[in-house]
């Protein structure tokens, strides 16, 4: 029979402030050697599963990344919460998942913060407990006391050995705790094992609503990340001891004699001789005390005892051994007092705050200025890219360059740039109209720097920045009308490029893509904002139906590239391409539309492409790669600067919904490519080099867009965006 550890990575260890956090709980801080206590977890575990069995981790999305981070080459299926239910709806969903693949399945539910020192001791328990739960019972694992603490739960056996449970008793004072030592009860250890359809059976006799959040919220997939359905929301939230385990006639107790402990307060990590970290200069005087510095801190002690001295950035706790459990109490109190403290928000935030003015800083001083001089010819037109000593870079002009510029600088005059933004708008938009209006309405691709016609190809593409220029220069007053009239013109003539299957086709490479409608998109939507409640707003609806019955896939939750032309999937390697910079980008635009239209749909779509994007995060660089497949497992890892653009685009306007620290990771990961007059790298390599090639003038978009959001996110501008 085969045995499924089940690895439960809930809860916030507030006791173990200010090193844990709700966005760094306890499970995932090197507490007790170089390795994270959920490290540890699944290390102990794993060879459990080796007979046909499976690790499976059940989390909520806050987590996910960095338990995938820290999972590393480890094997483990990753079942994603859409929100915390407590213990039950987690542990059903495991044992659903397992019962549709071995309905015989043995599952082992653990704690991933468990601190137990003897992992073979701990397996052989285990192995025991299963032989029981084989014949049909709920086995939880009861620890022999060591003292009568007051920390833990209790267990009151039948009997000596493999007893059914007479009771379970919560956290007691000390002299109760003595009288419960003495008379044989055992620590609730929270870990057990059963059979997948005893538990379930359980569960739907004593919580049904529970059983029936997470079958129906369990989708049918054989990935190794599986996001749970909306409907396990609806699952009441609750623990699985008072659920099943307080409620069962079917609950056993093996008393078991490994170490363990559930490191609830510093000094049950002092007491496993958990090592302190960081620079600590201790004088002479000094006894035995536990001691945390962050990195670049120092921490200088004499003649102290027993205490604990855990300094992060932005919170220091200094407290006596003993009085460990008391921090409980102190991290209410500042729940009300400062709420950033206790989520580690100050530090991220002013770290944050120093890099946004920085980057603000770089648009208006460097890139901006650098690009409407060396990057711009005598006649108006854009250059394509600058070699490192600023001289231009190609004999051509491409339609996608000219407007995503012309759109920069339009932008930049509304975000207040002192520079000649209406003149750069004005005459680059005057040249392209010149040089790349076709007879038939539509923008050719590309010309020489004379207006000589290159390619007469009209692409989906470059006419969606047509509109999007226009919309930026309409806005910031540049001949609105004349923007109108061109906008308006430009609309019509993509009727030659509609579909019958719905949308519009893309006369250059794939005739059916993502990407092409996803920029039309964002036209429209900032179209929509110069002229409310005309066509516009139809197109947006249009592409926003497209994106949620074809572009995402259903089950995964991420969008891909290439479609056939039903939009199903192409065939071959195209179909399976995924590129985490489009997640990110498309999360970005449906939340705008989505909040304009008030579309549950939209948020959630956002909130799951998101997620899908971050798969795509390589956590030793901090940035972003190019490329997955349908399976979000790496293909390319190359990673181009755009993709960090729209990652940081992402985290802000998700700002609500993802842990703080997101939009610091993004834009220190953009960072990385800008250099200090104004020029970027465009090609970060898996090995940490540039390629060393001329600076795209492409890439100002994108960097120009994260610029207007981060100022819109962080108050430094009126928004400007639905």
């Amino acid at each position: 029979m085969a045995i499924y550890p089940v690895v439960l990575c809930g809860g916030s260890g507030t006791r173990l402030w200010p090193a844990s956090r709700p966005e760094r709980p306890k499970q995932f801080l090197d507490l007790v050697s170089d390795a994270s206590l959920f490290q540890e977890t699944v290390g102990r575990v794993a060879p459990l599963a080796e007979d046909g069995g499976a690790v499976l981790v059940v989390a909520g999305r806050d987590h996910a990344a960095a338990i995938e981070a820290q999972l590393g080459d480890m094997p483990a299926v990753l079942l994603v919460e859409p929100e915390g239910r407590d213990s039950a709806p987690a542990m059903a969903a495991a044992a659903e998942w397992i019962f549709r693949r071995d309905p015989a399945g043995v599952a082992l539910f653990v704690a991933s913060d468990h601190h137990i020192p003897d992992a073979e001791d701990f397996r052989a328990a285990v192995r025991d407990g299963v032989r029981a739960a084989e014949t049909g019972r709920i086995v939880t694992f009861g620890v022999k006391p060591t003292e009568p603490s007051p920390a833990y739960g209790y267990i009151q056996p039948e009997g000596p050995g493999l007893a059914p449970v007479r009771r379970f008793v919560e956290k007691p004072g000390r002299a109760r705790a003595a009288e419960y030592v003495a008379a044989g009860y055992l620590w609730n250890s929270g870990n057990f094992v059963a059979r997948a359809d005893v538990l379930l059976e359980e569960l739907a006799a004593h919580a049904p609503e529970v059983a029936r959040a997470a079958r129906a919220a369990l989708p049918r997939t054989d990935a190794a990340r599986v996001e749970l359905e909306p409907a396990f929301a609806a699952a009441p939230r609750i623990s699985i001891d008072y659920a099943v385990m307080e409620k069962s006639g079917r609950v056993s107790v093996l008393p078991v004699g490994f170490g363990w402990s559930d490191l609830g307060a510093w000094d049950a990590v002092a007491a496993t001789g958990g090592a302190s970290r960081g620079l600590w200069i201790g004088g002479d005087g000094d006894g035995a005390n536990l001691v945390r510095a962050a990195e670049g801190m120092v921490i200088a002690t004499a003649g102290v005892s027993d205490l604990a001295i855990i300094a992060e950035p932005d919170a220091v706790l200094v407290c006596h051994l003993s009085r460990s459990q008391e921090v409980k109490g102190l991290v209410e109190r500042l729940r009300e007092l400062s709420p950033a403290h206790l989520h580690g928000a100050a530090a991220e935030s002013s770290s944050f705050e120093a890099r946004a003015a920085d980057f603000d800083r770089w648009m208006r001083l460097a890139a901006l200025p650098l690009w409407a001089t060396l990057g711009v010819d005598a006649d108006g037109g854009f250059r394509e890219a600058l070699a490192a000593d600023g001289g231009p870079v190609g004999d051509f002009r491409r339609a996608r360059v000219q407007t995503r510029q012309a759109w920069v600088y339009a932008v930049a005059g509304q975000a207040g740039w002192a520079g000649p933004w209406r003149r750069l708008t004005v005459e680059a938009l005057d040249r392209f109209e010149a040089t790349n209006r076709r007879p038939d309405g539509l923008y050719r691709t590309r010309v020489s720097i004379e207006g000589e016609v290159l390619d007469d190809t009209a692409s989906l593409y470059d006419q969606a920045f047509a509109l999007l220029a226009f919309a930026a220069a309409a806005e910031a007053g540049v001949e609105p009308d004349v923007m109108a009239d061109r906008a308006h013109a430009l609309r019509e003539a993509l009727s030659a490029l509609a579909l019958p299957e719905g949308g519009w086709r893309e006369d250059v490479g794939h005739a059916h893509q993502a990407n092409a409608h996803m920029h039309l998109f964002e036209a429209c939507l900032a179209w929509e904002a110069v002229e409310p409640g005309r066509e516009w707003t139809a197109m947006a609806d249009t592409i926003a139906g497209l994106a949620r019955r074809h572009f995402i896939d259903a089950d995964g939750g991420f969008l891909r590239e290439f479609f056939a032309p039903d939009w199903s999937p192409a065939p071959g390697e195209a179909g399976k391409l995924v590129e985490p910079g489009h997640q990110f980008e498309w999360a970005w635009l449906l939340t705008r539309w989505g909040r304009a239209r008030g579309d549950d749909w939209a948020a959630m779509a956002a909130g799951r492409l998101y997620e899908a994007g971050l798969r795509g995060v390589d956590a030793t660089r901090g940035v972003a790669v190019d490329e997955l497949d349908d399976r979000l497992e790496l293909r390319s890892g190359r990673a181009r600067l755009w993709p960090q653009t729209e990652r940081l685009k992402a985290a802000l306007i998700l700002g609500d919904r993802v842990p703080a620290s997101h939009a610091g990771e993004a834009l220190k990961g953009l960072q990385l490519y800008l250099e200090p007059n104004g020029l970027w790298r465009d090609k970060l390599e898996p090995d940490g080099r540039f390629v060393d090639e001329p600076a795209p003038a492409s890439s100002l978009y994108h960097i120009a867009a994260a610029w207007v959001q981060l100022r819109e996110s962080t108050g430094r501008a009126p928004g400007r965006r639905a």
